[in-house]
């Protein structure tokens, strides 16, 4: 950033600033030394209101450097206030005076490309370049600094939101950049480390080798290799060379200099300070990985697991590692890696719990920022204290990537602890917040002597599939070339009444996922675990070349991972048990009305004494968080919602009053306790949930299940109103003498026979338990 490296002038900053800071600021940050600048800014700014530019500007960089966001965006939003207000400059007596008003917008371009958002690190990066201000001889920042700080970053975001040809606009333009003769030195270095990183974003490594050298040579001397080999050097110049390091092993393996490489990567791996950088280190050991495996070493599965080790240490993943090394590492790709090489080895069950482990990850990130869950049958404050640990441990940690700091070591050792006691406290609560899997012959001892189950998982062209009993665990490896958006394609199909192709589409997908382990399914009862786009579609509408499908042959139920078998909870109650049943809530609006839903709701009811019904203004969201603890089977006949970017904010819709706005959102689900033996979701894509690049789902149907039902059966697509309610009233009746999954494809079946079209039958789906 251009604030650092012009700091070590600032040594002579003169006291008549507009809003004077001790000296030792400035050399506090010219040494790399953020926690204790923080510290010395924070506490002189006695009064936050009446803080000037010239403090806020080093105040807004050190929490940039330390990672601090949220106080970061704070700060840089009060800075922008000074500088709309005329304050726009930071001043000394012995320099010239230093337009800023560049600074806050570079700052945040900067945390966007770290938090992994490249269109809005582009948006503040443009915005940022375009406030550039010359400034006289002497500027503390000039606007070449700016520069060299900026197009990296615009070019690198712009390769990462796939907008190469931008991404070469601002390389050219970086290309260009004067940088003066006198009192340059630091640019220089700055812009050949930032076309160095820009290259590497672009996949030319030889360019790439060719300004890393360059703009490093000091870094790259044989004195310093040497030192750095042997694990020498002070922790504030290793912080800041270990990422030069691996950028270096990086473009020396891609340009095929696999001796040096290996050297390189080695050396790094094995300094004793580099797991005070996590997001380095697991970069290191992936590449390592890479090299091992083009050299036929049987030792590259070894890095890939180290990898995934140093990945699962956070609860949320940050890619910090693009900012200061010009790529982001790609994390499914460790485990696929790993997964790939131990089908190879015929290590199947090892692979398996690597894919649970991919999922487990992207749930854990995905629900990172939520601080209140409660859980049945735990001590709910202590479980609250617990988390607050873990995540202050984990705030701690991450930290430590952005500076050097003292005792970095205790830091991660207090993070694995509150890990394990997340983990001995409340186990199931463990696995959204910290990396987890349950070990294949546990969940093997978890199915039913008569059911297997059927895991997929795909990555690139890659598809694994495996099928599990409780006496062996099988496995194929198949294309995956253009599974996912096939399996869109079908999806479409199936949820528009007017297709005519589903039964192509059908018989495609049945030829790919179900044909080849064909030979391993011996019974009529399937638990499916789906991944990616395969989430979307209905399993049981596959069609074998002879027309028959999938529901006519087995009994099917999903899981959103094979892992939750473990967190289930056992059945407490009958099937007979009465229903709470909500019904076309008063939303407000005419068109919103189900006339269809509120006469199903009435004959589900019904069927079970005892059962509470709540229809219109009674449908709302208080009455139901009063009532639903006191019912084993719950029924919505609502609409639903699908946010796919923002998956925690689905929901179904009920009516508001008082209390409640009447959005019963997925969020809400992982802080409530519900304890029904089952929850029925007859509404709008309530099955859907967010398809992350790891895969676990966070929808509808996995928040119930957290809240404690034992089960729930959810819609696919917008459903047909009236087929709905029939298919409803046949399920209910079933349950009498079936199980859930047998009761809902009896009624499926039922409704196939006058509906044939899957529009009208094929959406729901049972996830969970099967009793």
């Amino acid at each position: 950033m251009p604030f650092i490296r012009v700091l070590p002038c600032l040594l002579l900053m003169s006291s008549f600033a507009a809003y004077a800071l001790p000296y030792s600021v400035y050399t506090d940050i010219g040494l790399n030394r953020y926690h204790d600048a923080e510290k010395t800014i924070e506490q002189s700014i006695k009064k936050p209101e009446e803080a000037d530019a010239s403090a806020l500007a080093p105040l807004c960089y050190v929490y940039a450097r330390l990672k601090r966001y949220g106080k970061l965006f704070e700060c840089t939003d009060k800075l922008d206030l000074r500088i709309k207000a005329g304050d726009n400059k930071h001043t000394d007596s012995m320099f010239a005076p230093s337009p800023i008003e560049a600074l806050p917008d570079t700052l945040r371009a900067v945390a966007s490309l770290e938090l992994g958002d490249p269109n809005d690190a582009i948006e503040k990066g443009r915005k940022a370049y375009a406030l550039i201000r010359e400034s006289g001889v002497g500027a503390v920042f000039p606007p070449v600094a700016f520069r060299v700080e900026l197009l990296p970053v615009l070019a690198i975001a712009s390769v990462m939101a796939n907008k190469r040809e931008d991404a070469e606009k601002y390389l050219a333009t970086l290309l260009a950049t004067d940088v003066p003769y006198i009192g340059g030195q630091q640019f220089r270095n700055m812009k050949d480390v930032g076309l160095a990183k820009v290259y590497l974003a672009l996949g030319n490594h030889e360019k790439a080798h060719e300004f890393l050298k360059k703009g490093e040579h000091d870094v790259f001397s044989r004195t310093v290799v040497d030192s750095f080999i042997g694990g020498g050097g002070d922790s504030v110049s290793t912080f800041y060379n270990l990422p030069k390091y691996l950028m270096l092993g990086k473009v020396l393996l891609e340009t095929g200099k696999l001796k040096e490489a290996r050297e390189t990567l080695d050396a790094l791996i094995g300094h004793k300070r580099v797991g005070e950088q996590p997001d380095i280190y697991w970069v290191a050991l992936t590449e390592r990985g890479r090299l091992a495996e083009r050299e036929s070493d049987p030792k590259a599965a070894d890095y890939y697991r180290r990898a995934i080790e140093v990945i699962e240490q956070q609860r949320s993943s940050i890619n910090t590692e693009a900012a200061k090394i010009g790529f982001a590492g790609d994390k499914q790709k460790v485990y696929s890696r790993a997964i790939d090489l131990l089908f190879q080895a015929g290590r199947y069950a090892e692979a398996f719990e690597y894919i649970e482990r991919s999922k487990s990850r992207s749930l854990v990130d995905m629900l990172a920022g939520k601080k209140d869950f409660t859980l049945a049958g735990t001590d709910s404050e202590k479980t609250k204290l617990v988390l607050a640990r873990l995540d202050q441990a984990d705030s701690n940690a991450r930290l430590l990537t952005a500076a050097p700091a003292p005792d970095m070591g205790m830091e991660y050792r207090n993070l694995e602890t509150a890990r394990r006691e997340i983990q001995a406290t409340a186990p199931e609560l463990s696995t959204l917040v910290t990396v987890s899997s349950v070990p294949t012959p546990e969940i093997q001892g978890l199915l039913a002597d008569d059911e297997q189950l059927i895991e997929y998982y795909y990555q690139g062209d890659t598809l694994f599939i495996f099928v599990i009993d409780r006496r062996a665990v099988r496995a194929v490896k198949l294309d995956a070339s253009g599974l996912a958006q096939l399996a869109r394609q079908f999806s479409d199909s199936v949820g528009n009444p007017s297709s005519t192709n589903w039964p192509a589409l059908a018989k495609t997908l049945y030829a790919r996922l179900v044909e080849p382990v064909k030979p391993f399914i011996s019974g009529n009862k399937l638990l499916v675990v789906a991944h990616g786009a395969l989430h979307y579609m209905p399993f049981n509408v596959l069609m074998h070349q002879d027309g028959s499908m999938l529901i006519e042959h087995y009994t099917i139920r999903i899981l959103p991972s094979a892992s939750i078998l473990k967190f289930l909870k056992p059945i407490i109650r009958q099937n007979a048990s009465p229903i709470l049943v909500i019904g076309n809530p008063d939303l407000g609006d005419q068109k919103l009305n189900l006339a269809f839903a509120e006469n199903e709701a009435k004959a589900v009811a019904g069927q079970m004494p005892g059962s509470r019904l709540l229809l219109r203004k009674d449908a709302t969201e208080s009455n139901f968080r009063n009532a639903a603890s006191l019912f084993s089977h719950i029924h919505f006949a609502t609409h639903g919602k699908f946010q796919a970017e923002s998956p925690l904010d689905s929901g179904l819709y009920l009516a508001a009053d008082g209390e409640n706005d009447g959005m019963l959102h997925v969020t809400e689900l992982y802080s409530m306790q519900i304890n029904a033996d089952m929850v029925t979701l007859s509404a709008c894509e309530t099955g859907l949930g967010k398809i992350s690049n790891g895969d676990d789902v966070v929808g509808l149907a996995r928040g119930f299940l957290f809240a404690g039902a034992r089960s729930v059966v959810s819609s696919l697509w917008s459903v047909d109103d009236r087929a709905t309610s029939e298919l409803m009233l046949a399920f209910y009746q079933n349950l009498k003498s079936n199980s859930k999954p047998e009761a809902l494809r009896e009624a499926q079946l039922k409704t196939l026979v006058t509906l044939p079209h899957p529009f009208f039958w094929a959406a729901f789906q049972l996830t969970g338990r099967a009793d």
